[in-house]
């Protein structure tokens, strides 16, 4: 479908701003992801239509992200999650682009599969983190180990909310890596990141995945990007995931 007809679907969506999302931010949730070809994401948009409503800023319906990863030089929070830590973190800036917001974050798996976030604002997105930065993750990570850049990642973001349920859904495209000597990108494909604030039956999103015979995933952006970029040798939990990415890839 061509751009302006999927921008057309967009439109057809009520809107919901940024102060009235306030109920629905889920800093504490339960997290579910799913790949799918972005060939796709015209019909599933359209099933959406009656339950959710979209994230609205000034205007302007979606928006682009710009993160920059931190972690220790031996990478132990990419580590953490491929050898299955229950309780792990990722470290990280995050800049909402063209909207001045801007968050340094620690984003916490809690157990059970529920996750956690805490940040703080900033001005931009520096190349390393001061002694307070620092400070801040130690406290949030329990990660003693001083932190450095390692990856950055951008892309393009939906946001939906539920019109009843305390329910986000968010569809990534156009995801792109770069470690300032190589980069990568994820063409063709969308990750959709279903956010809830608790588990149970009832999320149409879900069923709407369930029903197109596509499962949720557990595709971590910063450790595929490093993946991708062949600055890790060891990814035996991110096998299935790769090998998905690449299906996907070929049916793009």
């Amino acid at each position: 479908m061509p751009a302006h007809d999927l921008d057309a679907i967009i439109a057809r969506f009520d809107p919901i701003g940024l102060a009235e999302m306030d109920g629905v931010k889920l800093q504490t949730r339960m997290d579910s992801k799913y790949l799918f070809e972005e060939a796709r994401l015209p019909a599933i948009l359209e099933a959406l239509l009656p339950a959710y409503r979209i994230l609205e800023v000034d205007g302007v319906r979606g928006a682009d992200y710009r993160t920059l990863y931190f972690d220790t030089a031996g990478h132990k929070h990419y580590l953490d999650h491929q050898n299955g830590r229950t309780f792990r973190s990722k470290v990280r800036y995050r800049e909402y682009v063209g909207s001045g917001l801007c968050f340094l974050e620690v984003k916490r798996k809690t157990g059970r599969g529920g996750t956690d976030k805490v940040r703080r604002p900033v001005a931009g997105i520096p190349g390393q983190l001061d002694v307070e930065a620092q400070a801040f993750v130690r406290e949030a990570s329990g990660c003693t180990e001083p932190h450095a850049a390692v990856l950055w990642n951008g892309f393009s973001r939906l946001t939906f909310v539920h019109r009843t349920r305390p329910e986000r859904l968010t569809i990534d495209r156009d995801l792109r890596f770069a470690d300032g000597t190589a980069s990568a990108a994820l063409e063709g494909i969308c990750v959709a990141e279903l956010k809830e604030g608790r588990t149970g039956h009832g999320s149409p999103f879900t069923a709407l995945m369930r029903a197109g015979g596509m499962r949720a995933s557990g595709l971590s952006k910063y450790c595929i990007g490093l993946v991708l970029l062949g600055r890790t040798t060891k990814y035996n939990s991110f096998k299935a995931t790769l090998l998905q990415v690449e299906r996907l890839r070929r049916a793009a």
